[in-house]
């Protein structure tokens, strides 16, 4: 598979990474073949900082990208760049991964009584009602400043590796991260978060 994955990439070196979403949205496994040739290794390491194991960081970059597959033609480039979205569906799926081992670890053996679960409920509602309101926050920083908190975050590029990504300055990447963080804290006080 690794052969036709390089190949793959050669043959759509040219076409933007719209231009591959789009062709996988159509059924094109060339496409995403060339979309895994582009982002494979950075969502795998991403996986494997979130899960700290090669395999199960193999398994979340697998179903990561068969969810691209099934889910292209669902994909908006007014919200979000290919990149941010493929690590996106990495990153959530490797901590669907943690969750499932964790359930795994902690399940009770039969004859075991069930504990009550209610206040782990209420915080992972509390979680998750946090994460969309960051979610939300985000789509209202500029794009450059929202590029590189969310290539930094979900990608775990450092400053220098953005830099070097997005072919501008370093201080340029300094400055775009502070004041996007900065401008992040005043939109979450402004949603009391």
């Amino acid at each position: 598979m690794e052969a036709t994955l390089g190949r793959a990439g050669g043959a759509m070196a040219h076409l933007s990474d719209e231009a591959l979403v789009a062709l996988v949205a159509r059924g094109d496994d060339d496409a995403l073949a060339a979309l895994y040739d582009r982002f494979g290794r950075v969502a795998y390491g991403l996986a494997l900082r979130v899960l700290r194991d090669p395999a199960l960081a193999q398994d979340a970059v697998q179903e990561a990208f068969l969810t691209a597959w099934r889910t292209a033609a669902a994909f908006d480039p007014a919200r979000a760049k290919p990149t941010t979205w493929l690590l996106t569906l990495v990153h959530r799926r490797a901590v669907d991964v943690v969750r499932r081992e964790q359930r795994r670890r902690v399940e009770p053996l039969a004859g075991d009584e069930p504990q009550p679960v209610g206040e782990a409920t209420e915080e992972e509602a509390a979680l998750r009602e946090q994460r969309q309101l960051v979610q939300h926050a985000l789509t209202r920083l500029p794009d450059e400043q929202r590029e590189a908190l969310e290539l930094a975050y979900y990608g775990g590029y450092s400053q220098s590796e953005l830099a070097e990504r997005l072919g501008v300055p370093l201080g340029t990447i300094k400055s775009r991260m502070f004041t996007g963080l900065t401008r992040l804290r005043d939109l979450l006080g402004e949603a009391a978060v």
